[in-house]
């Protein structure tokens, strides 16, 4: 029998069509474990996980068990789930899950929701901060009924999926509000469709995470809490990792760089914006590397490049993502630096490159 990773690795990342009923006939016959505890149920286009594991920081902090789940993972499967800041055991988590699931014929997704859920019922977590996968309405952890949703912005992202306008994408996002529940809003221009859905409170703010983890707590909350999840903006001397998946997570990328003078080392997804994202990142620096990530919707390198050259003057195609960086890096000189950006796909490719050490160590 194959490993419980192997197995994980096996399945489906995508559904043939979406929907709820395997995720609910799976937690059924799990004993339904989403009901053992409280929850906030993170959505958004960007800054999700980031939001999510800031929430779940602060209730940590004031003496609650919490429970995290987060996606996709840059370091490792295992960082998806957490329970009090650690790792959860992943093996075990599958394990526990496994038979139900392939009875349910349950896709990668729904697997990894499933294993957390049922990891956060048997650890007795107080509180799960949960971040959605993909829109919400149909998302596998549209399960919950979180007291809190946590919105934090709304951008054109997967429209065939889930609307060609930012109003439609909005809706499904906002359609896991349970009536009566409390909704944070990182842009305020959602909270009349918020309140159509059921909103009993809406809270407007920029820091989505500590608002969340307020509203949950029904209090304010001092001081600050630091958080760190791989590749959303890791410096290794001058060098950044930083994952932006889509051009609004570009614009806010290129917005907050040190410097404007990076060799940009990329790799983007095929139904993705991809010469909107090119736009934002040529102001990131006049080079550019195009590599290819191991997703199967990554652009090939060399389309990537023909794409990327109305955008900046010099750009080169390195299939493979390690040599990629090194071209880059031999790119930039000495006095030079790398951005890698793009798919965070291509960040977990380059995990090695993400601890916080010399560059040649």
């Amino acid at each position: 029998m194959p490993s419980a990773f192997d197995w994980l690795e096996s399945l489906s990342p995508w559904p043939e069509e979406f929907g709820l009923g395997r995720m609910r006939a799976l937690l059924a016959e799990l004993g339904d474990p989403q009901r053992a505890f409280r929850a906030i149920h993170v959505v958004g286009t960007n800054g999700k996980s980031t939001a999510t594991r800031r929430a779940a920081a602060f209730l940590l902090r004031e003496g609650l068990r919490v429970g995290a789940y987060t996606s996709p993972h840059v370091a490792g499967w295992s960082e998806r789930i957490q329970v009090d800041g650690e790792d959860a055991d992943l093996e075990q988590a599958l394990e526990r899950v496994r038979p139900a699931a392939e009875r349910a014929g349950a896709t990668q997704f729904e697997v990894l929701t499933a294993a957390a859920l049922a990891e956060f019922g048997a650890a007795g977590v107080e509180a799960a901060v949960i971040e959605a996968g993909l829109g919400g309405r149909l998302d596998a952890t549209n399960v919950l009924d979180a007291e809190v949703v946590a919105l934090t912005n709304v951008a054109l992202d997967h429209t065939d999926v889930l609307g060609e306008t930012r109003e439609a994408i909005a809706e499904e996002k906002l359609a896991v509000i349970a009536p009566g529940s409390t909704v944070v809003l990182g842009e305020p221009e959602w909270e009349s469709r918020a309140r159509a859905r059921g909103a009993g409170r809406v809270v407007g703010t920029e820091d989505v995470g500590r608002a969340a983890a307020e509203a949950f707590l029904g209090r304010a909350l001092e001081g600050d809490v630091e958080v760190h999840l791989p590749g959303r903006f890791d410096e290794v001397g001058d060098d950044v990792f930083a994952g932006a998946h889509n051009p609004a997570g570009a614009e806010w990328l290129v917005e907050r760089l040190p410097r404007d003078d990076y060799v940009v080392v990329a790799s983007i997804l095929a139904d993705k914006d991809a010469e909107a994202m090119l736009t934002a990142l040529a102001r990131a620096g006049d080079t550019l590397v195009a590599t290819v990530s191991h997703s199967a919707r990554a652009l090939p390198a060399e389309e990537l490049a023909t794409r990327a050259q109305p955008f900046f003057e010099r750009v080169e195609a390195v299939a493979d993502p390690a040599a990629a960086l090194e071209r880059g890096r031999d790119l930039a000189g000495e006095n030079g630096a790398v951005l890698v950006t793009g798919s965070l796909y291509l960040l977990a490719d380059l995990t090695v490159r993400l601890q916080r050490v010399p560059w040649g160590s």
